[in-house]
């Protein structure tokens, strides 16, 4: 189906590929109508929506009032892409013309995310000015907020007068022993609290206002950063509590600690999870509770689809040049919306009808297989092995194909297929996919495709275009005629 396009905008390019990201297909069709409609075409509380829809975050929150020893905010920052991380802080009203000059440009984008470079709610002023005013001039935009949950309790009240029905939290324990291994400080009531009785305080904050979200009817998205030898083995038990008091969704993400990030973790040296870690605790922590695993980690003042960032498209000073009518355009972005939501509806039908047909075929006796595409969205393998700059990791089964990571990389080639190879770019790509038997891209060049199956990975250009998750069964069909899937011949996961 062919999606309208506003103004000569093309499509935003994005797709299915790490600050605030969710429901499967089949979990979708279990939730009830008032809930499905707040998610389904919210990119980061919806798995399916993030193929289609953007979001953005506006930066009008530099102060915080905890200190995380992951954490460091940076402004006029270009060149980095992680959580606290802004080119320009903005005032109320630069955010809400920002705001609804992206809505008239991208018209895909449907949220609109306060999530820093501090914590929205110890800039109260603010953060609660932009979305007042945006409740009234982008009725259309659905409006969230992400917090560290200390000043939450107090501030709950007020995000229910605001359209805002989605928060995330961030906990990361639930215990103030390990809380304060993570948190050296708080800011509370005039005092900076430390250790274990700042963490504590931090706990009981968190709890409070997420049963209080919960009791609002406000959905909640828990983000937890997971730490290696910190609160990796707790992680399990912060999910189960916060499902227990209501929670819609746990992202566990990988700790960002490079040094050059001027981290305290960085500096010391402490590590990130491998790819291999963050899945099984992933794993370990879903059971019957929604698991967002495509989350991009994104910056404070993204822009786009997940996965990519067009804000230097929106700065302010491109922006008091557009003359913006926004009545026009969310008639517009209506229009785009529906035909969106036609497609994304009428791919889950026939995904469903097919999950059924394939009930009733005899089970295959082989094991999963994890397999990593290219693609730049809607849902189909349509990138060349040598401009990813992302791969997205599906793990297929007996019971069908679901969607694992993503994973970064390095594009190699300058744009050009028959461009020369960076061997060192092209050994860390592959590297990257450590753990995968099989790539999906829409091309591959000889020397790429020799180291891949060396590193024992197949290359596989055959499926360009065609739809991911039939694409990665079709493969594994291939390799399950073909003998690959026996328990002898799995692949040796490393978690060092």
């Amino acid at each position: 189906m062919q999606l309208p396009v506003l103004n000569n905008v093309p499509e935003a390019k994005g797709g299915c590929a790490a600050s605030s990201c969710g429901s499967t297909d089949n979990q979708m069709d279990s939730l009830p109508d008032s809930i499905r409609e707040k998610v389904q075409n919210h990119p980061c509380y919806s798995e399916d929506a993030h193929h289609y829809f953007a979001r953005m975050h506006v930066a009008v929150a530099p102060a915080c009032n905890i200190q995380c020893h992951y954490c460091n905010r940076k402004y006029d920052c270009a060149n980095e892409s992680r959580p606290g991380v802004v080119s320009e802080v903005l005032t109320p009203d630069q955010a809400v013309k920002k705001t609804m000059a992206v809505a008239a440009n991208i018209p895909q984008m449907t949220v609109l995310g306060i999530a820093g470079p501090g914590d929205p709610l110890a800039n109260p002023e603010k953060t609660f000015e932009t979305f007042r005013r945006l409740s009234q001039e982008a009725p259309d935009i659905k409006l969230c907020v992400s917090t560290n949950g200390l000043a939450l309790p107090d501030a709950v009240e007020e995000l229910s007068k605001h359209n805002i029905d989605h928060v995330t939290i961030t906990i990361n324990c639930v215990d103030p022993k390990i809380g304060a291994k993570i948190y050296p400080w708080i800011f509370w009531n005039n005092r900076r609290i430390k250790g274990e009785k700042g963490a504590k305080i931090l706990i009981e904050q968190q709890q409070k206002g997420l049963e209080m979200l919960i009791a609002k009817g406000i959905l909640v998205k828990v983000n937890s950063v997971m730490i290696p030898g910190v609160n990796d083995e707790h992680l399990a038990e912060v999910s189960r509590v916060v499902k227990s008091k209501g929670a819609f969704l746990h992202n566990v993400m990988p700790l960002i600690a490079e040094a050059e990030h001027g981290t305290f973790y960085g500096v010391m040296g402490q590590r990130g999870p491998t790819p291999d870690e963050l899945q099984d605790l992933q794993d370990s922590c879903s059971g019957d509770m929604n698991m967002m695993r495509h989350c991009r980690q994104c910056r404070a003042d993204a822009v786009g689809m997940l996965g990519e960032d067009r804000g230097d498209e929106f700065t302010i000073d491109k922006i008091e040049d557009m003359d913006i009518d926004y009545a026009e355009a969310m008639e517009k972005r209506k229009v785009i919306h529906a035909a969106i939501q036609e497609e994304m509806d009428s791919k889950r039908l026939e995904k469903a009808q097919k999950a059924e047909q394939q009930k009733q075929l005899e089970r295959l006796t082989t094991r999963p297989v994890l397999m990593a595409v290219a693609t730049s969205g809607q849902g189909v393998i349509n990138v060349h092995f040598g401009h990813a700059k992302e791969f997205l990791i599906y793990e297929a089964s007996p019971d069908g194909v679901r969607f694992i990571s993503h994973r970064k990389a390095d594009a190699y080639c300058g744009g050009d297929i028959s461009c020369g190879e960076t061997e060192s770019t092209l050994q860390r790509t592959i590297h990257s996919l450590a753990g995968c038997e099989a790539v999906l891209c829409s091309k591959v060049g000889y020397e790429p495709w020799e180291m891949l199956e060396t590193a024992g990975i197949m290359p596989n250009g055959e499926h360009a275009m065609e739809n991911i998750e039939e694409a990665v069964m079709a493969v594994y069909r291939e390799m399950a005629k073909a003998g690959k899937l026996t328990a002898e011949n799995a692949p040796i996961r490393a978690n060092a």
